[in-house]
């Protein structure tokens, strides 16, 4: 379903970038300028402030912690030299120990989308000023799913890299073991260029690590592990809402394979439920002992509990976890990466405030196990709610997996036909993915109108020849569509006529392999025919038309927009799919 703007949405949209302060926490006179040309020349970037820049205060959302940064972390040192533009530091849940974007004393970071929302955290102000078009990209950092979760509440995309590929040197940890620095903007192809230019190995981040990054996309057809029994806490619109997304994949080429998910939200429980909450405390101990009455709840009970723990409660927790990690394992076999949503509920500010620590736990509930286990991720855009607030999906993959889960978003990304963030911005045209060195076979697109629609009966034609949806469309204004009559099973003819006289009609972009698409071809029966057919965004793609001949006794049904249309008006038992 191509997704169209939810009135809610249009209104919550700021009328300025001055809107939200509260998500800046500093902003220079003049931004801090890279090199004059490089890859990322032109692009404005901003980033959260647990990341050092020379010269700037880095607060943590702690003023009492603050301190003025003497070297640009080496994140940043790479995106200046590659030309962005810094435009100041973001506000985040207090010492990125949080996933709402509430626990600052700088004040809540509202959703971009819904002010009265969460905006998700801890990464909270990257990903609103990355979501109201004030900045291209924003750095965050993910530990528990600071990366991914604002990016799902905000409809932008969150690439939450493997771990070490992003030095993480001049990075305040929340729990270093585990630290990611992220990316957020609005589109998978700017991400992984961001990724591409920023990552390399770094002898002064003990973490730090080369890594080989599988070259090669998950293929036209793949398989996906999601949860047998998702939790969505209530929230029904969200379930709905998945259910839309795992049809978006199945139409893309993929395979849906439940699993059972008990493991997985083992390992997320023992997060903040074991020793290894320890990271916590150890990331900021000096600064804790001495000033713990400066920390705001309830960060302070968190990073507190980690106290009491000894040495060897932590060492039984990461025993306990390698076990549950050894148990992991055998999910993946037969799958290529696993689907879940990327926040299973979407609360509002006042909930969370009444409620900060449940509603935050149930945030992370498909997030906190995902560093544990050494998985790469991705959140991307999936839709917006009948309620008007945004939706996303998060792909997993196996460590080293970045490029394929980039490349399948982009794919979905599309798909959706979202818009960027809450600018009402169009997505541009994908891009090749940066880091996919070997070149795929080529393929080509195909617009499909009637029979060969998803669900219709004809589609196993695509599907047998290993095509994927790409985007659910319109052609130009310049079609007329007519029920033929006498074939088996109905099918419609789009005839092109002259600019004025036609209007525009649905239609799906599939693409094929090449080597696919003579025997696709030999399929057409007459009067119908492939040709060069005119999409509504000025592109062309090869495409069913009919002959003019065939027209007699045809009913003339491009009043009703598309063959969708007139089967649920005329034939509904037929309408196989919604």
């Amino acid at each position: 379903m191509v997704h169209q703007s939810h009135p809610a949405q249009a209104a919550a949209i700021p009328p300025d970038t001055s809107w939200a302060p509260e998500a800046w926490l500093h902003q220079p006179d003049q931004p801090l300028a890279g090199t004059r040309s490089g890859v990322l020349s032109g692009l404005r970037f901003a980033v959260k402030d647990n990341i050092d820049v020379a010269g700037w205060p880095t607060t943590a959302a702690c003023p009492a912690f603050a301190y003025t940064a003497t070297a640009h972390a080496t994140v940043v040192q790479k995106l200046l030299d590659a030309g962005a533009s810094l435009q100041g530091k973001t506000n985040l849940d207090q010492f990125a120990c949080g996933l709402n974007g509430t626990r600052s004393p700088y004040g809540s970071v509202p959703n971009a989308i819904n002010p009265l929302h969460v905006s998700g955290g801890s990464s909270s102000g990257s990903a609103y000023v990355v979501a109201t078009g004030q900045v291209e990209f924003a750095l965050g950092t993910d530990t528990a799913g600071s990366g991914r979760v604002p990016a799902g509440l905000n409809n932008i995309v969150g690439l939450k890299p493997s771990r070490g590929l992003l030095s993480a040197r001049g990075v305040v940890p929340a729990a270093q073991a585990v630290d990611c620095v992220s990316i957020f903007t609005t589109t998978v192809a700017r991400a992984a260029q961001v990724l591409a230019t920023a990552l390399g190995y770094d002898a002064a981040d003990p973490y730090s690590r080369s890594l080989p990054l599988a070259s090669t996309p998950f293929g036209a057809r793949f398989r996906f592990g999601l949860p047998a029994t998702p939790e969505f806490f209530g929230d029904e619109t969200a379930r709905a809402a998945f259910d839309e997304a795992i049809q978006r994949l199945k139409d893309l080429g993929g395979e849906a394979v439940p699993i059972d998910f008990s493991v997985f939200t083992a390992c997320a429980d023992m997060l903040y439920g074991s020793a290894l909450v320890a990271q916590r405390y150890e990331a900021i101990r000096g600064f804790f002992d001495a000033h713990e009455a400066e920390v705001i709840e309830p960060v302070r009970s968190i990073v507190g509990a980690g106290r009491p723990y000894s040495a060897a409660d932590l060492v039984a927790a990461q025993t306990r976890l390698a076990a549950l990690a050894q148990q992991a394992d055998p999910l993946w076999r037969g799958l290529d990466l696993m689907v879940v949503p990327t926040a299973p509920t979407h609360p509002t500010i006042e909930a969370m405030l009444a409620d900060p620590v449940v509603l935050n736990r149930q945030l992370g509930a498909y997030t906190n196990f995902v560093n544990l286990l050494d998985y790469a991720a991705l959140s991307v855009p999936s839709s917006f709610r009948p309620d008007g607030l945004p939706f996303g999906i998060t792909l997993i993959g196996r460590c080293g997996s970045d490029w394929q889960l980039a490349e399948l978003g982009q794919r979905y990304h599309h798909a959706t036909g979202l818009t960027q963030g809450a600018t009402g911005r169009p997505l541009p045209e994908p891009q090749p993915i940066t880091g996919l060195t070997l070149a795929a076979p080529p393929r080509v697109r195909v617009a499909v109108v009637g029979a060969h629609l998803s669900g219709m009966p004809l589609n196993g034609q695509l599907n047998e020849r290993g095509a994927t949806l790409i985007s659910r469309t319109h052609t130009a204004p310049v079609y007329r569509l007519y029920a033929l009559p006498n074939t088996t099973p109905p099918k419609p003819g789009l005839l092109r006529v002259a600019p004025g006289e036609g209007e525009r009609i649905e239609i799906e972009v599939w693409e094929m392999p090449l080597s696919e698409y003579g025997s696709f071809v030999a399929l057409v029966p007459a009067p119908l025919s492939i040709g060069s057919l005119q999409v509504a965004d000025g592109s062309s793609v090869q495409g069913f038309l009919c002959e003019p001949l065939a027209l007699q006794g045809a009913a003339d049904i491009t009043h009703l927009g598309g063959w969708r249309a007139y089967l649920a008006a005329t034939a509904p038992e037929r309408l196989a799919f919604p």
